[in-house]
């Protein structure tokens, strides 16, 4: 099995393609007019406006809803990103050591989602990452 992508559904798909282009610094694949993805070398992240929610089940998924969920991206220097994004979403918390060896900052996206930023900082975290 393989872990093809996480998808978020939004109610301004425009606004939050935009946001994590911005955040990504990757152009959008626009699929269709109600979904695009955002290609990582690691990850895809689909986006898919609340239209499409019907296409599977109505009231399966709604946008701004999500509190369970932080999407992650590892960073070259989470305080030089944190510093380009800071004034573009809410700020969670400013860069701190995580006890597992990760500096990391969190913002949430225009619709409410949690995003850290992150870059191993210890021996065991850079160690932890080194082949990925």
């Amino acid at each position: 099995m393989k872990l093809a992508s996480t998808r978020l559904i939004a109610s301004d798909i425009k606004k939050m393609v935009g946001f994590y282009e911005m955040v990504t610094g990757q152009a959008a694949e626009w699929l269709a007019p109600v979904f695009a993805e955002i290609v990582t070398p690691a990850a895809t992240l689909a986006i898919g406006s609340a239209e499409t929610v019907a296409l599977f089940k109505e009231g399966s998924a709604e946008p701004r809803a999500n509190r369970s969920i932080i999407i992650e991206f590892q960073v070259d220097d989470v305080d030089a990103e944190f510093s380009r994004l800071k004034d573009t979403a809410e700020v969670v918390h400013e860069p701190k050591l995580m006890p597992w060896g990760n500096r990391a900052a969190q913002l949430r996206d225009p619709e409410g989602t949690l995003i850290s930023l992150y870059t191993p900082v210890t021996d065991f975290a850079k160690q932890r990452f080194a082949g990925r």
